[in-house]
C-alpha cells in the first residue's frame, strides 16, 4: 500500500483502470481515519463543462511513469458515487461509495467519518 505522502506526489498525473482505460486525473486524497492510510482517491473524469470526481480505491493501486492503475475497470469507476468538482463527500453519502465496490462500510471512531481528504 502506499504511504500517504507518496501519493499525494500523484495527483493530477492520470489515472487508468485495470483494463487499461484512462478514467481521467487524480485530484484527491481520502485516508481511512481509523488508520489514517489513504483508503480511496477522488478522480476528475467527465467531458469538458461536465466534470466530476469519482471516488476509487487504493487498494491495490500501481505506478507506473506518468499514470497511476488502479484496481478496477474504467466503467466501474465511472460509474461509481461522485461529487462537484468544487463538491464535499458528506457522512451520508460515505456508505454509497463503499457499497459501489462492494467493500465493508463502519463508520470511523465514535459514529464520525470514516473518510478525510487530505
Amino acid at each position: 500500500m502506499f504511504e500517504a505522502h507518496d501519493i499525494r506526489e500523484w495527483r493530477g498525473h492520470t489515472v487508468r483502470g485495470a483494463d487499461g482505460g484512462k478514467i481521467g486525473e487524480m485530484e484527491a486524497v481520502y485516508v481511512d481515519t481509523r488508520t489514517d492510510m489513504p483508503s480511496f482517491a477522488t478522480v476528475k473524469a467527465g467531458v469538458p463543462g461536465r466534470k466530476r470526481l469519482v471516488f476509487v480505491p487504493l487498494d491495490g493501486a500501481s505506478v507506473s511513469p506518468g499514470y497511476l492503475t488502479v484496481a478496477y475497470d474504467k466503467g466501474q469507476v465511472k460509474a461509481a458515487p461522485s461529487i462537484d468538482t468544487d463538491g464535499e463527500l458528506t457522512f451520508e453519502e460515505e456508505p454509497a461509495v463503499f457499497k459501489h465496490y462492494e467493500m465493508e462500510y463502519e463508520s470511523g471512531a465514535a459514529g464520525e467519518r470514516r473518510l478525510a481528504r487530505r
